[in-house]
């Protein structure tokens, strides 16, 4: 571990992770936008991840989300629980992209869903929450036979408004902006980094070398690596 960038970490008060799917690849969960991932393999993926597919064929989307999306036998990696105690302490908040619940597991404090997380189900008629088994049983309330969704933000749906505005007073009160597993190219999260503090440093973490307008400390390497490294 570079002794700067550990002391970027040791001097922080406010440290925001924005990270994506490369810190949950570790826990057996594929980059979907890798070569071999999801959106690649199957060009429909976007679509069948839809709300309009949700609606005009709620078994089909349903029988595509369990085939490709769940991974129970998933755990936290050193990523989440490095990052996780990060946040027990009050010195971090974690917004990912990620929708796996790994976050949930490592016992992430202060945690922002930007597009939802997969485990937390609901019932679309009375608004009651269902645990996650009883959603991969069936996709019909058995207390009234309403259907059941995941709480995720799917396409041509927006990001819910407090994630946005909780999101954007992290990144505004931030010393240290921790970009980790993400190439930072999907908006709207991407644009998070125009509202971050303009005094904090800025590090990424991550296998491809990203290129931002700004200054800020590219790390290329393996997120587990660097996190395994660092002290907290």
């Amino acid at each position: 571990m570079d002794a700067a960038i550990q002391a970027a970490f040791d001097d922080a008060k406010q440290i925001v992770f924005l990270t994506g799917a490369g810190v949950s690849t570790a826990s057996g969960i594929p980059d979907f936008r890798s070569a071999n991932g999801l959106y690649t393999q199957n060009r429909n993926a976007e679509y069948y991840l839809s709300h309009r597919y949700f609606v005009s064929d709620p078994e089909g989307f349903y029988d595509f989300c369990k085939k490709n999306l769940y991974f129970p036998d998933a755990k936290p990696n050193v990523i989440h629980k490095k990052q996780a105690q990060l946040t027990q302490q009050d010195r971090a908040t974690v917004i990912t992209q990620n929708i796996d619940n790994l976050y949930e597991e490592a016992g992430t404090k202060h945690l922002i869903d930007f597009h939802g997380n997969l485990f937390n189900v609901y019932c679309e008629k009375c608004g009651q929450t269902v645990p996650i088994e009883e959603y991969l049983k069936s996709r019909i309330h058995a207390t009234d036979g309403g259907p059941l969704r995941p709480d995720v933000v799917l396409y041509d749906e927006g990001i819910k408004q407090s994630d946005i505005v909780n999101s954007v007073q992290a990144m505004q009160n931030s010393d240290l902006v921790v970009i980790v597993g993400t190439s930072m190219k999907v908006y709207p999260f991407a644009g998070l980094l125009e509202y971050r503090n303009l005094a904090a440093k800025v590090i990424a973490v991550n296998q491809q070398v990203l290129n931002f307008p700004f200054d800020f400390t590219m790390v290329q390497e393996d997120a587990t690596k660097f996190f395994d490294e660092l002290r907290v």
